[in-house]
């Protein structure tokens, strides 16, 4: 598939790694819908930076842990767009719940932004591919949902189940819907992480060096544009972090 004239769905594309994907996307001429939940001038922002690639733009509000939003989210832009080819699954929430402190509502939260919101996006949108009898579907999971540490135990639990939803959808969609998910180590450090704690993750990685948002969107527009026999897999970019 080529991104030329497509249309691309990044859920969360306002802000940090999805606005990276949803801007690199654009730049290889795909059209784009981005959603958003409480991001509204962030998003708006981010329409008009797409605009300027000579691309077709619209953001759109949705609570993506509600099955009417979502639903109505991938009806809304099969309506504004005429179709949906791609539909990348990056919105997300990253939340320390130390285990001592941990409530029924962190995991409630994490759980529904994480794992359920990309569930229902992806019910509503393979549906639609599989009658139109082609799509992709990308989600954003984790290496820590491999490889879970401290402290974000609904985060780790949330991103496993990513990776598991991702094979399961592949059988469900297959022959012609492609789902595969990218798994990526350290990218953007959290608002508030120090420069010493900065330093401290670079050097845990065999690469000595955090990633970068370009780097996620870089392997998106491979699993769209690279190959069309992939489905099923987990890519991670992690700087070797998984076998560290």
């Amino acid at each position: 598939m080529t991104l030329q004239d497509h249309v691309v769905l990044v859920t969360g594309g306002a802000k940090r790694v999805g606005h990276a994907i949803a801007m690199a996307v654009a730049q290889r001429g795909a059209h784009i819908a981005i959603s958003y939940r409480s991001s509204a001038a962030e998003a708006q922002r981010t329409v008009v930076a797409l605009r300027q690639h000579g691309v077709e733009a619209q953001a759109f509000r949705a609570d993506l842990a509600s099955a009417a939003d979502a639903n109505r989210l991938i009806r809304q832009v099969h309506r504004r767009f005429g179709r949906l080819d791609v539909l990348v699954n990056s919105a997300a929430r990253f939340t320390r719940t130390p285990f001592t402190q941990l409530t029924e509502r962190d995991w409630d939260q994490e759980l529904d932004a994480n794992l359920k919101g990309p569930f229902l996006c992806a019910l509503s949108a393979g549906r639609l591919m599989q009658r139109q009898r082609r799509g992709k579907i990308i989600n954003i999971a984790d290496w820590a949902g491999v490889r879970p540490y401290r402290d974000y135990l609904p985060y780790c639990v949330s991103k496993a189940g990513v990776i598991g939803l991702t094979k399961a959808l592949a059988k469900e969609l297959a022959p012609h819907v492609q789902v595969n998910a990218i798994a990526p180590g350290p990218i953007l450090p959290p608002p508030g992480m120090s420069a010493a704690l900065r330093a401290r993750v670079a050097k845990r990685v065999p690469l000595k060096r955090w990633g970068s948002p370009q780097d996620i969107a870089n392997t998106v527009c491979f699993l769209i544009e690279g190959t069309d026999f992939m489905t099923g897999s987990v890519v991670f970019v992690d700087g070797g972090q998984l076998i560290a």
